[in-house]
């Protein structure tokens, strides 16, 4: 692995751009975003920590771009009652002026993975350009917090994920059951009459 990231870190920003592309245009079983650029900080403190988080924040928006495409094409195989519960709360979001971009912004400054955020996103079709903005000075905030503090915070997320694939699959295992649930609620009886209400999932229709 150390050997991958000083390969990439000759490459200075761009390797780091290009690699925040891939990683955050994959569903599932990749790190979070913000250790990859703390362990890039760690092998050269040259960089700058804002050009970073900025790099970071770019690449993995452009990714989560890709992701969100690319999971519109699961809404096909969820049943009819959750199609209407996603349109319902994405008719919502869109009557927001700052809808999308305030709930990306929010969600984006917190070290959380957006993986499944953005499924939901693709899933929902939302077509909001600021979602991106929102999700992009999310992201520049968090990344920069993350880098700065990296000596600390570092060293104990490594352990999590570094050789051992149970980290990232417990956090894959949390966030798939995140877009699960959050497609169950009854979202038009939530937003209209403040009550929850969850229907059967119906995911898998081939």
């Amino acid at each position: 692995m150390t050997d991958i990231f000083e390969t990439i870190s000759e490459f200075s920003y761009v390797g780091i751009f290009i690699l925040l592309i891939g990683v955050n245009a994959a569903p599932l079983l990749m790190p979070p975003t913000w250790i990859i650029l703390a362990s890039f900080y760690a092998l050269d403190t040259t960089l700058d920590p804002i050009i970073l988080a900025i790099v970071g924040a770019t690449g993995a928006t452009i990714g989560r771009f890709i992701l969100k495409r690319i999971s519109s094409l699961f809404r096909r195989f969820v049943g009819k009652e959750q199609k209407s519960n996603l349109d319902a709360i994405g008719d919502y979001l869109n009557r927001k002026k700052l809808g999308y971009g305030l709930a990306s912004f929010l969600f984006a400054a917190t070290p959380l993975p957006s993986n499944m955020l953005f499924i939901a996103y693709g899933m929902m079709r939302a077509k909001s350009f600021g979602l991106y903005i929102g999700f992009w000075l999310g992201r520049i905030l968090s990344y920069y917090i993350m880098i700065t503090i990296s000596e600390i915070v570092l060293s104990p997320f490594l352990e999590l994920f570094e050789n051992k694939i149970v980290g990232i699959l417990l956090a894959d295992g949390l966030g798939i059951g995140g877009v699960i649930f959050f497609t169950m609620i009854n979202w038009t009886l939530l937003l209209t009459q403040r009550k929850l209400k969850l229907v059967r999932p119906k995911l898998w229709r081939f």
